[in-house]
């Protein structure tokens, strides 16, 4: 379970069994009805991808698995996924949409600038702050997003012992 840096409450965990079923009903409920071979080896696909991946990424790994899908099918089962919640979508530094299949619970994200490594956060805190704003505003029905965008330690501690290794190499 990941947590927040300030210990918020964990995003609860997901059983497998529970995410298959959950891709099943989402494939079906998010692609019009129509359930194709190519849709569901997507919708497989994802779940056994940790990290987000771009509609280009996912492309090529259904190719060199065997899989006959045209990238037009991947974008527009990835735009119904994301429609129907079941699929989140980040932009990356450069503004491609990134793609991967998350906790079915309200959750943010920490992103890491350097390596993309993200970690699924609740937080309560955030979540009385915002509507408790758009309340003060009159807003009703209110959504929202939040990433948080940073270094992980992993990358923090190479960035050091880089760091070092050129004061010690005179770089």
């Amino acid at each position: 379970m990941s947590r927040s840096a300030a210990g918020s409450s964990p995003v609860p965990p997901v059983t497998r069994a529970a995410t298959r079923a959950a891709t099943r009903a989402a494939t079906r409920a998010a692609t019009t009805g129509r359930a194709t071979r190519q849709r569901g080896a997507l919708a497989a696909l994802l779940e056994t991808q940790d990290d987000f991946r771009s509609a280009q990424e996912l492309h090529t790994l259904l190719t060199a698995s065997g899989k006959r899908v045209g990238l037009a099918t991947v974008y527009r089962t990835l735009a119904a996924l994301v429609e129907a919640g079941q699929v989140d979508v980040l932009r990356s530094t450069s503004g491609e949409a990134r793609y991967r299949r998350c906790s079915p619970v309200h959750h943010h994200h920490l992103i890491c600038r350097v390596c993309g490594r993200t970690l699924e956060v609740a937080a309560p805190g955030i979540e009385t702050w915002a509507a408790a704003v758009a309340a003060a505003e009159g807003f009703t029905e209110m959504t929202h997003t939040l990433e948080v965008h940073g270094i992980c330690p992993q990358c923090r501690s190479r960035a050091e012992q880089d760091r070092a290794a050129d004061i010690r190499t005179g770089s």
